[in-house]
Order: structure tokens, then C-alpha cells, then sequence
């Protein structure tokens, strides 16, 4: 293998983090922000990209892995950690909202996965961290996720996230799936992705399931979330105070109409 062999555990439910072991020298990658706990004899680098070969080496091939992060929307930077020990060392990574951590053998998978723009959180050395540009412009400009998707290539381990719980779909070839654009988390290199409109006035004003669908066509492996991030912030949002210093009053039959009555 080319990349570095990780073994690892998850732990928790609803708000889970995964626990990399790492034999010396071994190395992981990991978003920025994404660490949770190491051990004291493992290093931290902050580098340009995903840290792989791929794509040319020195400062053009460092700043190529840079801009293909800006195009997805991340940080210029991710971080490497290294087990520069004697012997084995864990790091620990942590969900950045509640749901699952989706382990990902590439080897097993053909060498790439393609995944929404915010769901990678670590991989071992070795995994390229790039961008899927969508051939059909409907999927681009209506996709939810925007017309760039990662994509994640090599022979190793990577570990994706997502909201709610997922689930794993295994399409035949020809069998098509639709899917709220948003609920997508990732796919395999075969499955054709496109967007389709829902139809039909009622459905399109009064549905509440947005103007479009993605439309997934087999062969291969998908996987679906039952809570998108921006699901979940959307409803946040609709109930955060909407006026500086009012509430919703949560737990009291009075509601705002109780702080009348506060000191």
C-alpha cells in the first residue's frame, strides 16, 4: 500500500469521535479544528493540502493542494500527525456536529470516493484530498452542495462524517435512487449523479422539499443522511431570538411574557 495503514476504534453514538492508533512513523491527515486528544509523543504539522505526492512536488505542487481546498470551500491548511515514539500512539478526532463517522476502506472501493464538499475529517498519509467537477450543469448549479464535490483517491483509510444516522445503499446497475440533494453524504466512482426537477406547481411551491432532487443511478454504493448540516442550522436558526435580548421562553408557561416580572 502507498498510504499508511491505520487501525482505529470508534467511539459513541450521536456525537461520535474515532480513535487512530499509530505505529511509529505512521502518519494521519486530518482537518483543521478536527483534533479532539493525541498522545505526547505525537507531532503536529500544519501543511499545505492533503500532503500527498500526487499532483507534483515543492511549492507548485503544495499550492496546486491548496487551491483545490479553496475550490471546495475549506481551510488552505490541514494538519499531519505524526508518531514520532518508540511505540504506538493515539490520536482522536471529533465530529463537528451530531451523527456518525463513516469509515472508508479505498482499496475496496476502487481507489476514489466521492463525497459533499464538508464531510472529510481524516485519512491516513497517502489519501488525496482533490475536487469532482460535475460534467452537467444541472447538477453544478442546483446540486445544494455546489458544483464541486471532494474527492478522495488512494488505496488507504479514510473517515467521513455526516448528520442523524446513515444509511448504506448498494445500487444495481441501472437502479436509480432520488435523494434530497442535501441528504446525500457520498458515492462510489460509478454511480451517475444528476439533478432533476420535482414538478408540478403544488410540489414546487407548496411541497417544502425545494425545486430539485438528486437523481443516483447504479452501479455502486451510496450513502444518505437523515439530517444535513444545513437542515439542522436552518432549524436553529428559525428558533434563535430574532430580536436582541428576547428568547423563546422554553420551559415556562409564561414564556417571554415572564420577564415582566424579572428583576
Amino acid at each position: 500500500m502507498k498510504a499508511h495503514e491505520l487501525d482505529y476504534r470508534l467511539h459513541g453514538d450521536d456525537m461520535q469521535f474515532v480513535e487512530i492508533e499509530l505505529d511509529p512513523r505512521e502518519t494521519v491527515i486530518a482537518e483543521s479544528g478536527a483534533l479532539m486528544m493525541m498522545d505526547q509523543n505525537i507531532s503536529m504539522e500544519t501543511i499545505f493540502g492533503d500532503g500527498s505526492k500526487k499532483g507534483g512536488s515543492g511549492l507548485f505542487g503544495a499550492l496546486g493542494g491548496a487551491a483545490k481546498r479553496v475550490l471546495t470551500g475549506e481551510s488552505l491548511f490541514m494538519t499531519a500527525f505524526t508518531n514520532d515514539g518508540r511505540e504506538k500512539e493515539t490520536v482522536s478526532f471529533a465530529s463537528p456536529y451530531p451523527g456518525k463517522i463513516i469509515p472508508v476502506d479505498l482499496s475496496q472501493v476502487e481507489g476514489k470516493l466521492i463525497c459533499q464538499k464538508d464531510a472529510f475529517l481524516c485519512a491516513a498519509k497517502g489519501v488525496s484530498v482533490g475536487i469532482d467537477f460535475k460534467r452537467k450543469l444541472g447538477a453544478g448549479f442546483f446540486g445544494g452542495e455546489g458544483f464541486i464535490l471532494q474527492k478522495l483517491e488512494g488505496d488507504g483509510l479514510c473517515f467521513i462524517h455526516a448528520g442523524g444516522t446513515i444509511i448504506k445503499k448498494e445500487l444495481k446497475p441501472g437502479q436509480k435512487l432520488k435523494v434530497d440533494t442535501g441528504c446525500l453524504v457520498a458515492m462510489t466512482k460509478d454511480v451517475n449523479y444528476d439533478i432533476e426537477f420535482v414538478g408540478g406547481v403544488k410540489n414546487t411551491l407548496f411541497g417544502g422539499e425545494g425545486f430539485f432532487f438528486a437523481t443516483l443511478t447504479g452501479p455502486g454504493d451510496v450513502w444518505i443522511q437523515s439530517l444535513p448540516f444545513s437542515r439542522l442550522a436552518s432549524k436553529v436558526f428559525a428558533s434563535a431570538p430574532q430580536l436582541s435580548g428576547s428568547q423563546k421562553g422554553e420551559g415556562s408557561i409564561l414564556g417571554s411574557f415572564g420577564n415582566l416580572f424579572e428583576n
